[in-house]
C-alpha cells in the first residue's frame, strides 16, 4: 500500500498543498503505525524532500494536528444533516459517523483523544470549539435545558471515547505487527496468547473462544441505546 502513496505522490509532487501532505501522513499512519511517521518518511512518501513539507506544515506536531482535522473533517458535515432529526437519531448519527472514523483508521483515532483539544475544558473526540458549538445548540434546539445540554457532551464524549478507543487498539493489535519489547533486566514479559498455559484458569481456557469473539459492533450499538435511554430520563424529568 504504501508502494501505492509514493506512485500517486510522485504524480503530484509538483502541486504539493496541505491536504496532499495530510492525506499522505494518514495513509502511512493507517500502513505503518504512528511510530513510522515522521518527515523523512513522509517527503518519500511523497516523492520529494521532506524540507520542502515544512512549506506547508509546521514539523510533526503540526503534522498531527493536521491528521486529527482531516479525520474529524467530516463530522461537521454529518451533525449538521443530522439536525432536521429528533435528539436521538442526532446522537446516533454522531455517534456513528465518529465509530466510521476509528473503524476505518484505528491506527490514527487514538491521535484524536491524546492531541490536545481546541480549549481546555473541551474533551475529545468532539473536541473542536465549532463541533461543541454545533452540538450544543442543536441539543438545547431539542429542548434540553443548558445544563442537560453540557450533561449530554460530557456524557457522549464520554461514551465514544470509552468504546472507541477500546476498539482502536482491538483492531490495531488484528492487523499490525508487534514490536519487540525491550528486555530491561529480565522483566517478565507476557507471551502470545498462543504460547501462554492456561491449565491454572480454567475459566479463562473453558471460555477463551467466547472471550475471543469480536463483538465491538453490539457493544457499541448496546451502550449507545443505553446511553439514549438514560438522557431520555433525565430530559423528562
Amino acid at each position: 500500500m504504501v508502494e501505492n502513496i509514493v506512485g500517486t505522490a510522485r504524480t503530484t509532487a509538483g502541486r504539493l498543498n496541505r491536504d496532499v501532505i495530510l492525506e499522505a501522513a494518514l495513509s502511512l499512519i493507517d500502513e505503518r503505525g504512528l511510530n513510522d511517521l515522521s518527515m523523512r518518511q513522509l517527503g518519500r512518501a511523497l516523492g520529494v524532500e521532506a524540507m520542502s513539507l515544512y512549506r506547508y506544515v509546521n514539523g510533526r506536531e503540526d503534522l498531527l494536528e493536521g491528521v486529527v482535522d482531516l479525520l474529524m473533517r467530516g463530522l461537521t458535515g454529518a451533525l449538521a444533516v443530522a439536525e432536521d432529526n429528533h435528539w436521538q437519531q442526532y446522537l446516533q448519527v454522531a455517534a456513528h459517523e465518529v465509530r466510521r472514523i476509528a473503524v476505518e483508521h484505528p491506527q490514527a483515532f487514538p491521535l484524536v483523544a491524546t492531541r490536545h483539544p481546541a480549549a481546555p475544558w473541551l474533551r475529545p473526540p468532539l473536541r473542536s470549539v465549532e463541533v461543541v458549538e454545533r452540538f450544543l445548540g442543536a441539543m438545547i434546539g431539542f429542548g434540553f435545558d443548558e445544563e442537560q445540554a453540557v450533561a449530554a457532551y460530557r456524557s457522549f464524549s464520554s461514551f465514544l471515547l470509552g468504546n472507541l478507543l477500546l476498539e482502536s487498539a482491538v483492531r490495531g493489535a488484528d492487523t499490525s505487527p508487534e514490536g519487540e519489547p525491550l528486555d530491561e533486566g529480565g522483566a517478565d514479559i507476557p507471551q502470545g496468547d498462543a504460547e501462554r498455559d492456561l491449565a491454572a484458569t480454567p475459566h479463562v481456557r473453558r471460555l477463551r473462544g467466547l472471550l475471543s469473539e469480536d463483538r465491538s459492533e453490539d457493544e457499541f450499538e448496546e451502550a449507545l441505546e443505553s446511553l439514549l435511554d438514560r438522557l431520555d430520563r433525565q430530559l423528562s424529568q
